[in-house]
């Protein structure tokens, strides 16, 4: 089959849509990008003050939430090298 570099454009379907690579900008200002590093850093420390919180009334419970948190972490690591 022909690639559509070589059919010319009245042959090909009508359904067909040709695009063009476009310019990647990085100026997008939906996306904060700069506050990245600190919005994990915000996320991991309320992880561990909410263990730390649910250990001060339950023991058994904050050592299940810890031992679920790295188990999940472990396979998120596992699946994503695969």
């Amino acid at each position: 089959m022909a690639s559509t570099e070589e059919i010319p454009a009245s042959k090909l379907s009508p359904g067909a849509i040709q695009t063009t690579p476009g310019v990647v900008t990085r100026t997008d200002p939906l996306i904060a990008r700069s506050l990245q590093k600190e919005q994990y850093a915000g996320i991991f420390a309320l992880v561990i003050a909410l263990i730390a919180i649910v250990g001060f009334f339950s023991r058994r419970f904050e050592y299940a939430l810890l031992f679920a948190t790295t188990l999940s972490i472990v396979l998120i690591v596992f699946f994503l090298t695969i």
